[in-house]
Formats: structure tokens, C-alpha cells, sequence
């Protein structure tokens, strides 16, 4: 797919399987993400989640499947900061930049200028990464991938290791950026609540081989939700049989369970043995859809 400017790119996953020598870990995977939208990936540890992100991110080869990113420029932010240590927090923002080939002042210039919208200061700008908190590091590496206007951004879980405060400062610092501009987010995070928060859909992934398992598609925009309405659909999304299996979750009491999964839902029609992949999950708007699993696996060619 030839890059495409504005909000008609989109990463699309068509069909994706991927395996580290005999073991499979991924088989089947499908998702549209289009521009301005936040898609998050969540499952638990070993669910593919990462290998899924480094394949999108070109880090890993595609081998079976089909991913196209039509999307012109894509940066990713990863669980650590990274921060070279040798240089500045001001010439690590501006990294990138030099790398693009952008002239020393105006590369500069706007590493400071976007350092300042993270909260870091000129006095933090001219410190070196181990002289800065935990926290500011994970500012400047925001900061740093953000300076180049990405359309596409992948995050692995960047924000787990912050406190509440300075992750939640960051939420908002992104979503700014994504009122700014139709910025698309692919994101993966075993806090559930995070996810909830920020996307506009959730994926939730589990098995061996990996594949989506349920979906939930949010319908007020993450600008407008407040902890309320966030603690509701994370109770419901929670509640949910396949959900809760996936993350090795006891059942909960009958009427708790009934009581939360108020949400519409949809299951897709189960499959014959050695069925397709289910259909094609879309940021398209509507409620829950649970993607339907052969208990079989598929044959491959």
C-alpha cells in the first residue's frame, strides 16, 4: 500500500500468522485502524501482543499474512525511554530530527518547543537522562517520537512503570495530540483500565497461537469520559466469560456478572471445524463483538 496522507490512511492486518522456529504464535490476526482512532491490544503476558506491534512496526519479518501501512511517517514508543545517556534530554527530543536530515536550529527548536508541551522545562532540557526521574525520562521519549508528527504511533506499553498521576498526566498530554491532528495509535497494555481510557476500541487477545478473542468498540469519545463511565465499561468488559478466561480469571457471582454486562453485545456465528479467521474487526462504531474461535486448529498450506 502506497502511503497516503491525512485521514484516509489506515493500517490494516490481513490474515497474519507469525512463529518463532516450531511455536506459533500468532495465527489469524485481522484489524483495520484508521487515522485519528486509537485501537489497544490487551491480553495476558506471552498472548502475542508485542510480536503483533514489532511486526506492524516493521522490527520483525511478515512470513504468512499481510500488513499494510499506508500511513507516511510512524514512530513508536517503547517500555523503556531509551535515552541515549551521552546527550541532552534536548538533543535525545531532537534525535529523530537529525536523523531526518532537519538543520541544527530548527531540529532544536522544535525539540524544545514540544519538550516544553511534556512539562519539561529548559533547566530538565539541559540535563543528561540519568540526572532526570523516571517520569521525565518517559516525557522526553514521548516528547521525542511525537516531534516528528507521526500519523501512526505504536506504543508497547510505555506508561506501565509511571505512578497514577504522571500516567494519567501523559493520557492527556496524548490525547492533546490527538485533537491536534487525526493521529492514529496502536497501543498494548495489560492494564485494562488504560486501555479503556484511551482507545476508541479493545482488543483483547489469548490462546496458542494467538488470536482476537473479543472486541468492545467505546462510543464516547476518550476526551469526554470521565473515571465514572472508565470504572463501568472496564467492570463490563471484565465480566465477560471470554475475557475472563483469557486472563485466567475465577468466574464471578451470578449476579454481579449479570449486573455488569449490561453492554449490547454480539457474537459472531461459530464456525465449522477448521474454520476461517472471523470476520474483520473495524473502528467502525457499535458495542461488543466476540470474535468466534475453532477449537481446531486451521490447516495450514
Amino acid at each position: 500500500m502506497t502511503p497516503t496522507h491525512g485521514a484516509t490512511a489506515e493500517l490494516r492486518v490481513s490474515q497474519l500468522e507469525h512463529a518463532y522456529g516450531p511455536r506459533s504464535v500468532l495465527e489469524g490476526v485481522e484489524l483495520r485502524l484508521p487515522a485519528g482512532r486509537t485501537l489497544a491490544l490487551v491480553g495476558p503476558s506471552g498472548s502475542g501482543k508485542s510480536t503483533l506491534l514489532h511486526l506492524c512496526a516493521g522490527l520483525l519479518t511478515v512470513r504468512r499474512g499481510r500488513i499494510d501501512n499506508g500511513f507516511a511517517r510512524t514512530a513508536m514508543l517503547f517500555q523503556q525511554p531509551h535515552l541515549l545517556p551521552w546527550k541532552s534530554a534536548l538533543d535525545n527530543i531532537a534525535l529523530g530530527l537529525k536523523a531526518r536530515g532537519t538543520p541544527r536550529a530548527l531540529r532544536l527548536r522544535a525539540a524544545r518547543a514540544m519538550g516544553h508541551a511534556m512539562g519539561l522545562d529548559d533547566t530538565a532540557l539541559a540535563q543528561f537522562p540519568p540526572q532526570l526521574s523516571g517520569g521525565m525520562q518517559s516525557r522526553a521519549a514521548l516528547a521525542r517520537a511525537l516531534v516528528l508528527e507521526p500519523d501512526l504511533l505504536l506504543l508497547d506499553e510505555p506508561f506501565s512503570a509511571l505512578d497514577i498521576g504522571l500516567k494519567g498526566h501523559l493520557h492527556r498530554l496524548l490525547l492533546a495530540e490527538q485533537a491536534r491532528r487525526p493521529l492514529a495509535v496502536l497501543m498494548i497494555t495489560h492494564d485494562v483500565m488504560e486501555a479503556v481510557t484511551l482507545a476508541d476500541s479493545v482488543l483483547v487477545m489469548a490462546g496458542t497461537p494467538a488470536r482476537v478473542r473479543w472486541r468492545l468498540d467505546l462510543t464516547v469519545p476518550p476526551a469526554r469520559r470521565d473515571d465514572g463511565w472508565i470504572y463501568q465499561q472496564t467492570a463490563r468488559l471484565l465480566a465477560q466469560p471470554v475475557v475472563r478466561e483469557a486472563f485466567d480469571l475465577p468466574a464471578p457471582e451470578h449476579g454481579t456478572a449479570q449486573s455488569l454486562a449490561q453492554a449490547p453485545t454480539h457474537r459472531l456465528p461459530t464456525p465449522e471445524p477448521i474454520a476461517t479467521a472471523p470476520s474483520q474487526l473495524e473502528l467502525d462504531g457499535g458495542a461488543m463483538v466476540a470474535a468466534s474461535l475453532p477449537s481446531t486448529p486451521r490447516e495450514r498450506c
